[in-house]
């Protein structure tokens, strides 16, 4: 794979970049409207997605940090972007290009103060899994492997321009409107800040890891402060197949299973006795032992549940509350999907979408085991997906409904559901851990 020399690190080249971006965009846009004339509309359409999907990935690749994250996150909307840009953004999750061998010294001694070499027995300069915010290097001490995660140069202090600039884009994919719109956004720059702090990273990592050993299939590196700054980590070297490697050639089910499980406890014990969740999963953050045992990665972005959130969100998990009008309403207020201002026509419209989606996907709750290889179920949730996110009555109405909270913790669960899926787990014990 090419590497990278030099990343954009200041807002004008950054800026520079994606304008660059945008212009191929505005290409594709004009070989769209010709091919129009010789193809049908759903030919011309995917390959405008296929064009588009190329030419924003390799923008996004080169400039790394927040940029590619969010490239990242909306990987895993697999009901809300065209399969073209699902394809091309999933790529973000662990096969990027990596920065070259001299500027990984380069960029170790700027911010660890010594060359790799000088603190480790060997160290391997050529990356080998590069990400978003970060790559890893496999290095060697007193004859224990190690992996060594170093931050990309001027990604932590490009954070919150980077998603001015990306903002516009966001506010029309995802119909944000209303002066309180900033909450979302503060939300995200929140946690992709947090996620450069490396040294933060560490102490997550190892309390989550120590809280949850007690779980069976589970395996956590230990991570070594004494080789680790504010922009790297080093851990133990862990040995296993890429999640996505696992889903593509396992064949037993009795795997499946055993995985599945051990990724739904992992998942249902944070939330539910930990009130915090590793909130990015994505194939790239798990790993599956030779003896199919699950390995949890990357502690970076983990989401506190405070109590006021997570009583009326699990209480909307219960199909009884579901059907009583009186308590869903209430519910719905709780959790800010229903707002004072709203007229009866909106409030009608959220009522009947949110009961349509919630009444979907709670379904695994409602069970004592649940089967996430149903492709009905998921079959069912891409289309009402698919439906709401071309209605033009959302269109007109004012978008962004929730708490904050919401963000990070749909996307854990839209995340975990896809994983589970991928796994074909078909007999997982859902409500072992949940505390109401």
């Amino acid at each position: 794979m090419k590497t990278l020399n030099s990343i954009p690190t200041s807002k004008i080249q950054r800026a520079s970049k994606l304008l660059q971006t945008g212009a191929k965009v505005g290409v594709n846009y004009i070989k769209y409207y010709g091919d129009k004339l010789i193809k049908t509309e759903e030919e011309a359409k995917e390959s405008l997605n296929q064009s588009n999907a190329e030419d924003i990935y390799d923008g996004l690749k080169q400039l790394k940090g927040s940029a590619l994250k969010v490239a990242q996150m909306l990987s895993m909307e697999k009901n809300i972007l065209p399969q073209a840009y699902v394809e091309k953004f999933s790529l973000s999750q662990f096969s990027v290009p990596p920065l070259s061998a001299p500027l990984v010294v380069k960029t170790f001694k700027n911010y660890f103060g010594k060359n790799p070499n000088e603190i480790f027995d060997t160290f391997n300069p050529n990356s080998i899994n590069a990400a978003s915010i970060g790559q890893v290097h496999q290095a060697e001490l007193n004859g224990k492997k190690l992996a060594v995660k170093i931050q990309y140069p001027g990604v932590a202090n490009s954070i919150s321009a980077d998603l001015a600039l990306v903002k516009p884009i966001a506010i029309k994919m995802f119909n944000i409107k209303g002066k309180d719109s900033d909450k979302y956004f503060n939300e995200v720059e929140n946690k992709l800040i947090e996620e450069t702090d490396y040294i933060n990273e560490v102490k997550q990592s190892k309390e989550i890891a120590n809280a949850c050993k007690h779980l069976p299939n589970l395996l956590f590196p230990n991570y070594y402060e004494e080789w680790s700054s504010d922009r790297i980590i080093t851990m133990d070297w862990m040995k296993g197949k890429h999640l996505s490697e696992f889903t593509a050639s396992n064949s037993s089910i009795e795997n499946s299973n055993t995985i599945g499980q051990a990724l739904w406890d992992f998942y249902m014990y944070q939330i539910h006795n930990l009130r915090k969740v590793h909130a990015d999963p994505h194939p790239g953050n798990f790993l599956v032992s030779d003896d199919n045992r699950l390995i949890i990665l990357d502690f970076g972005c983990m989401k506190e549940v405070p109590e006021d959130f997570y009583i009326p969100y699990f209480e909307l998990a219960k199909k009884e509350n579901i059907n009583n009008p009186k308590v869903f309403e209430q519910k719905l207020y709780e959790l800010e999907i229903l707002k004072e201002e709203d007229s009866p026509e909106e409030k009608k419209f959220f009522k009947s979408l949110f009961h349509e989606m919630l009444s979907l996907f709670t379904q695994p709750f409602h069970e004592e085991y649940f089967d996430f290889s149903n492709e009905y179920f998921f079959q069912k949730i891409a289309e009402l997906g698919e439906r709401y996110s071309k209605s033009t009555e959302i269109r007109n109405m004012n978008g962004n409904r929730g708490s904050k909270h919401f963000i990070y913790i749909n996307r854990t669960f839209f995340g975990l559901y896809n994983l589970m899926h991928d796994i074909k787990a078909n007999k997982v014990y859902i409500n072992n851990y949940i505390q109401y």
